[in-house]
């Protein structure tokens, strides 16, 4: 009896998870399927004083429940790879991007990172990624030290070097940025840009935190469209509303629809990934499971312009 209950639960995670993955399929036509961040989870969890990741089981089982099929999480090396590893097997939620942190601004840091990064690259690729996301640390987060012209020249130089290494193995490398890159004129963003291969680099383009660096401008998200499109291989999606994140993806400060109908003209089909979060001034009205079903219906809504 207990042979047969074992078998009979484990016939019914296989259906489940053949069915989820036929719903949540986007045909062979787009790239990459619809993927969520982690840090979502962690501010929504955070809300109630819960840790993320601390209990994989329950965690993956709430993605689940979202109909999201693929998900990018961070890591700090390869053992935590490792320990997901069982968990997205086990559900069919794929992971094409990992987000890991970075220091390229010094040799030395660079080249701790760079073999990090490598080790946490290697183990992920076996588990279908294609894209490492990395934004290299600033010197102070959320304040206004800049880093110096000599400690930019060195970022772009190890950027470039990380990237090389990557593509070797055939994996891309895709730059990314918080607002402290859009400071002083962009001129840590436009500099990593301008420096390194775009055959080496690749451009995640974090929407809202291009628009949010740049005094809250949409005419600066276009315009960083208009100047690096061509390399965006992945989006980091968040919408506010007056400044505000909010809760669910919607109609807000940046015009998502428009944005999309770019995106077609120029032929780009960037992985999607999710990152509605919270801060302090978001108004909370449900459940972190809730806010991400809703979160996919309006990204097949709004980016339906590329999907189709």
């Amino acid at each position: 009896m207990k042979t047969r209950r074992v078998f009979l639960s484990t016939m019914a995670a296989l259906v489940a998870v053949k069915s989820f993955a036929q719903k949540n399929s986007l045909g062979p036509q787009y790239p990459y399927p619809i993927s969520c961040n982690s840090y979502n989870w962690y501010t929504f969890f955070g809300r109630e004083n819960k840790t993320w990741g601390e209990d994989l089981g329950l965690c993956f089982e709430q993605l689940v429940q979202t109909g999201i099929p693929a998900y990018e999480p961070s890591f700090n090396n390869a053992e935590e790879v490792e320990k997901m590893s069982p968990f997205l097997k086990k559900t069919g939620i794929q992971m094409p991007s990992i987000y890991v942190n970075s220091v390229l601004h010094t040799q030395t840091d660079g080249e701790k990172s760079i073999s990090t990064i490598l080790e946490i690259a290697k183990a992920a690729q076996k588990l279908g990624t294609k894209i490492i996301v990395t934004n290299p640390t600033p010197l102070v987060w959320g304040g206004d030290v800049l880093k110096t012209d000599e400690q930019l020249e060195i970022q772009a130089q190890n950027m470039d070097k990380l990237g090389a290494t990557l593509r070797k193995i055939g994996l891309k490398l895709a730059y990314h940025t918080h607002d402290t890159e859009m400071k002083a004129g962009a001129r840590e963003f436009h500099h990593v840009m301008l420096n390194t291969k775009p055959q080496n680099v690749s451009f995640c383009m974090d929407v809202h935190w291009v628009y949010r660096g740049s005094g809250n401008s949409q005419v600066a998200v276009f315009d960083v469209l208009k100047l690096y499109g061509n390399r965006i291989v992945e989006l980091h999606i968040r919408q506010s509303v007056k400044g505000i994140w909010t809760e669910t993806f919607g109609e807000g400060d940046i015009d998502y629809k428009r944005f999309a109908t770019a995106l077609k003209a120029m032929n780009l089909k960037p992985h999607l990934v999710i990152e509605q979060c919270l801060e302090d001034k978001t108004v909370v009205s449900q459940s972190c499971v809730e806010a991400h079903i809703k979160d996919l219906a309006a990204i097949k809504t709004t980016f339906r312009a590329i999907l189709e």
